[in-house]
This record gives structure tokens, C-alpha cells and sequence, in this order.
């Protein structure tokens, strides 16, 4: 059967190569003949995927030896409130709200301590990030946090906020592992793997070992950052083969791509194509400034609803997927992650234009 050309905002697609040797390791991992998915956890088979995908993940966002590398389950959205749980303990932390998560995380960092909030586009319908060094971190911040993808809007920062004498925290879900970036000036990265790097269940956590010390001792062991290093991501049974799709998907960046590099012009390359349309055109329209949008979440309309959606359940007839808005703003979005093939943007790319022909 003919693959669709998805664009899913996630779980999205995985590299062919990835998903082809999937396919064999899951009824056996080289010639074990066990399944990478029957495999124990505490086998040295599984140890060698799991310390592999931590080497590569490490030298891909440049880590250092004070950071730590957790592999846990129940999704980004978890670390919303597990993060502030663990080093917040009433202080206060800063928050850039520019977009649907972004919000949500600081709902339930509100839980835990105070929130600051020194940017936020919420009241213009999320269409932007604050530009380099436009944002004042107040004084006594514990952390600052941020959202360097905007899944639901279609904004991206282009750079790292400076966070002054605060932590930095970002939750990379969407772009993570798409550009690069020097992940050594984080003291917390966290990302649902189902967007760039992985299947979905499970969420890449980095930790730096120095936040330790103001974790509650309180907490249970599964809440905490420094139980779970201590155990290697396998306190409990961690998601086994979504660590093992992660390696994989690591090992194709690095070996195939050309690294961070590699992957960061094959974004801009994709993405210019579809805004390079949008731009050129008088029917479609972007929904984002243009200095913020993001190379993996295209947000665009044809500024009618019912013509919208004309165009994304025609596209599906005609088997590009998964190009309906986010049900809580509507539109069109089309998401480029890094597995993205040429050819379903060519597809993508000449059907938005035979509908602009056909319906402008």
C-alpha cells in the first residue's frame, strides 16, 4: 500500500530507514532472535541501545558532564508540573507565555510557587516570540522557562532568552534535535519524543545534576529528577522500544543527515518552499510575524473557515494528511519535522497551488 504524505503534528512521521529497520529489529534485534520490544530492560542487549542513545543525544546538543539524561514517561505535558514539583518549593519562576502549552505549564507551575510572566502574546492570538534580549527576567527567579517551538500557533524562537543568574528551562517538544544548539547553557530540556526523534510515550529529559540539591525530599521516588538519574531511567521499566526508535533516529541524524547542521538546512529548505507559496500569494495568508514563524509548524488560512476546510478534507481525498488547524484555533497547519520527505512537500506545495487555481 502507497505510504500518505503526512503531515501530522505528532505523533508524526519517522525516517523510512528507521521505520525499515524497525520492522526487522522487532522480530529480532541482530541475531539475538529476540524482539527489541520482548527484550528485558536490564539486559545488556537494551543497556547497549539506551547508553548509545544517550552518547549520541549528548553530542548532538553538546551537553556536559554535570547534565544528566533521563528517558520518562507521561508525556511533556508532565514535566509542566514535575519540574516546577521538584525545584520550585514556593519561590518564584519566569514564564514567556507564547502559545498553548507555554500557558498550560504555567497553570501548573502556579501550583508550586509564584509566576512571573515578563512576555506574553496571548492577547493577539499567540502570533509571536519576544525578540533577542527583549525579555527582563525579574529579580530572584529561580528558573526561566520557555517554549522554543509553538506546536499550535506555528511560532519558533530563533534564539536562546537570556536567563540571567535564573536557571534555564525549555521545553523543546517540537523542534527538539532539529538545529542546532549548545545545550550546555540549560539546567532543563525536556521533549515528547513524538514530534522529531521518536514514537510517542515516551519524553527526553536533561537535567543538570546541580538542581539536585533543592529537590524535595519529599517527593516519591518517581517524582524525582535525582531518584530517576541515580537509576538510569529504570526506576521502573522505562519505554523501551521508544528508546530504541530514538537511537535509531539519533544515529540517522548523525550518520545521514550531516548532524544538526545537515538537519537544520533541511528544514530551512522545506519550510521556505511552503512560505515562499504563502508569500507569493494573495489567497493564502500566514497567521504568524513573519521574523517568528516556525520551520516545523506551518499555520496558514485562506482566511474563510469553510473554505478551509474545503481544502484540508480535499487534501486528505487526495492523500496528504493531517493538515486541519489545531482544533482550539482552526486554520491549516502543515508540520515539517525533521523526517519529512522532499517529496510530500513537492506534494504539498502543487496542491496548495491547483487549489488556489481552482477555489482563489
Amino acid at each position: 500500500m502507497e505510504r500518505a504524505h503526512n503531515f501530522s503534528a505528532g505523533p508524526a512521521l519517522l525516517p523510512q530507514k528507521v521505520v525499515r529497520q524497525a520492522q526487522q529489529d522487532l522480530w529480532s534485534y541482530g541475531d539475538s532472535g529476540i524482539g527489541i520490544a520482548e527484550c528485558s530492560h536490564r539486559s545488556a542487549m537494551f543497556d547497549a541501545v539506551i547508553q548509545s542513545a544517550k552518547q549520541r543525544i549528548a553530542r548532538l546538543l553538546q551537553l556536559d558532564d554535570d547534565q544528566s539524561i533521563l528517558f520518562l514517561q507521561g508525556g511533556a505535558r508532565t514535566q509542566f508540573y514535575m519540574w516546577p514539583m521538584n525545584v520550585l518549593g514556593g519561590g518564584t519562576a519566569a514564564y514567556l507565555d507564547t502559545g498553548r502549552w507555554a500557558d498550560l505549564a504555567v497553570k501548573d507551575a502556579q501550583r508550586y510557587g509564584e509566576v512571573a510572566v515578563p512576555f506574553s502574546s496571548q492577547q493577539t492570538g499567540w502570533d509571536r516570540v519576544p525578540e533577542a534580549g527583549a525579555v527582563e527576567v525579574p529579580d530572584g527567579s529561580i528558573y526561566l522557562h520557555y517554549t522554543s517551538n509553538n506546536t499550535v500557533a506555528g511560532t519558533e524562537f530563533s534564539h536562546v532568552p537570556e536567563s540571567g543568574s535564573a536557571w534555564l528551562a525549555c521545553d523543546m517538544s517540537s523542534n527538539f534535535l532539529s538545529r542546532p544548539v549548545d545545550g550546555s547553557r540549560f539546567d532543563f530540556i525536556y521533549a515528547g519524543a513524538q514530534k522529531n526523534v521518536g514514537p510517542s510515550g515516551v519524553t527526553v529529559v536533561v537535567v543538570r545534576k546541580r538542581v539536585f540539591d533543592r529537590i524535595d525530599a519529599s517527593l516519591p521516588g518517581m517524582l524525582r529528577y535525582d531518584t530517576l538519574a541515580a537509576k538510569d531511567s529504570m526506576l521502573n521499566t522505562p519505554c523501551t522500544f521508544g528508546i530504541y526508535v530514538i537511537e535509531s533516529v539519533c544515529r540517522w541524524i548523525e550518520e545521514d543527515m550531516g548532524g544538526l547542521a545537515g538537519i537544520e538546512a533541511h528544514n530551512i529548505a522545506q519550510s521556505g518552499r511552503v512560505y515562499d507559496l504563502i508569500d507569493g500569494s494573495d489567497f493564502w495568508k500566514g497567521k504568524v510575524e513573519v521574523g517568528s514563524r516556525s520551520r516545523m509548524n506551518i499555520t496558514f488560512t485562506t482566511g474563510d473557515d469553510a473554505l478551509d476546510t474545503t481544502f484540508h478534507t480535499s487534501a486528505a481525498e487526495a492523500g496528504l494528511s493531517g493538515l486541519k488547524g489545531h482544533r482550539s484555533v482552526g486554520g491549516l497547519r502543515a508540520s515539517l519535522y525533521n523526517a519529512q520527505t522532499d517529496a510530500s512537500v513537492d506534494a504539498l506545495v502543487d496542491f496548495m497551488g491547483h487549489f488556489e487555481r481552482t477555489h482563489g
